[in-house]
């Protein structure tokens, strides 16, 4: 978790940190006094500050800083001045060079600092040479480790950041193509509907005219039939629009592929009636054991024979006859629709036509 993210924000907090190492310095030295040493006058806090204050940029540049607080502290341990806690102003100006820079530049920035401990070490009199050299060297290596892992974590974030936008770009490419995949097959099922339902309008509407004035039982027959097929379009379109809808929480209602028992192969029987009242002669041929089918394949059969129909209607006339075939399989449903080409020759279809049959295979799947 990053609590100081912006330039400023780093800027007051490394101020703030530079400013409390001084105000601790000065109290240190200013409260003990002692003997032997030049008194704590103005020039020395002149000094200390100078180790200090440039602190507050240290992330903005590491290098000046190290070399600013290495020569104050050298200045002031070269003065004759007590020891105090000035050391620790370049130890954290290395800190900032090895959080953020390679190793080979933190191994570099070492050499300057650990010169400096050892020489105010030596210079208060206090510690032998080993021990001087021990201390200091264990105190870099801590302080080096320490930035290590900083630099680590960083670049750690930095690429669970990348990795969450990539993630969150993906996220929105697949709610985008789960919307256009949704739309084309509300466009497919939208032609199928009102492709097939138009057609038998049309037939039983010309049918209901040419008869009008000399079979009103006729013509009445083929406006039930209008009546009954508008109907039926309605509900079916009333369906596939229903994914349009927003539900009472604002959310859009999701749709799939109708399902139940009044979809797919069980509303073969009425489809068949309809295109039988708009003219065709339809024969329907079953072979093996029917059983029902995955919702998916069992509309994708009926628009298959819907479709064929439809063509039908279309290029063949009104009195062609129609033969659809299903075969039942292990793992396959083998669905044919096949005409005679009616009365006169037919455009070149896509599904029908007087090329004989065009068997569509659709898998079963489980129900």
């Amino acid at each position: 978790m990053r609590l100081w993210v912006t330039p400023r924000q780093r800027l007051r907090l490394d101020t703030l940190i530079a400013l409390a190492l001084l105000g601790a310095t000065l109290g240190f030295a200013l409260g003990y006094r002692p003997a032997g040493w030049p008194p704590f006058d103005a020039r020395a806090i002149a000094l200390t500050s100078a180790v200090h204050l440039p602190l507050a940029v240290r992330r903005v540049a590491p290098w000046p800083v190290l070399c600013a607080t290495c020569a104050g502290l050298v200045l002031y341990t070269a003065l004759g001045y007590q020891p105090s806690v000035n050391v620790w102003s370049p130890m954290l100006a290395f800190f900032t060079i090895a959080s953020a820079q390679p190793t080979r530049r933190t191994a570099l920035s070492a050499v300057p600092v650990a010169a400096v401990w050892v020489y105010n070490a030596l210079a208060s009199h206090a510690m032998s040479p080993l021990v001087a050299v021990g201390q200091t060297l264990v105190v870099l290596l801590l302080a080096w480790g320490f930035g290590m892992n900083l630099r680590r974590l960083e670049k750690q974030n930095t690429e669970l950041d990348r990795l969450t936008a990539r993630l969150r770009a993906e996220e929105g490419a697949r709610a985008r193509h789960a919307v256009t995949e949704e739309r084309l097959r509300i466009a497919r099922e939208l032609h199928d509907v009102v492709a097939h339902h138009l057609s038998v309008v049309s037939v039983q509407s010309g049918l209901a005219r040419y008869v009008f004035d000399t079979d009103a039982a006729r013509a009445r027959a083929a406006l039930c039939v209008i009546e009954d097929t508008a109907r039926e379009t309605l509900e079916e379109m009333r369906g596939l629009l229903q994914v349009l809808r927003v539900g009472p929480d604002g959310t859009e209602a999701v749709s799939g592929p109708p399902t139940g028992d009044d979809a797919g192969l069980a509303r073969l029987g009425e489809l068949t009636a309809r295109t039988v009242a708009a003219g065709l002669v339809v024969e329907t041929e079953i072979s093996g054991t029917p059983r029902p089918l995955a919702p998916g394949a069992d509309l994708c059969a009926y628009r298959i024979v819907q479709e064929a129909l439809t063509n039908t209607l279309k290029h063949a006339g009104a009195h062609a006859r129609v033969r659809i075939s299903l075969t039942y399989e292990a793992q396959l449903l083998s669905v044919t629709v096949s005409d005679d080409g009616g009365d006169r020759t037919p455009d070149p279809p896509a599904a029908t036509g007087d090329d004989g049959p065009v068997p569509a295979p659709v898998p079963v799947g489980a129900a």
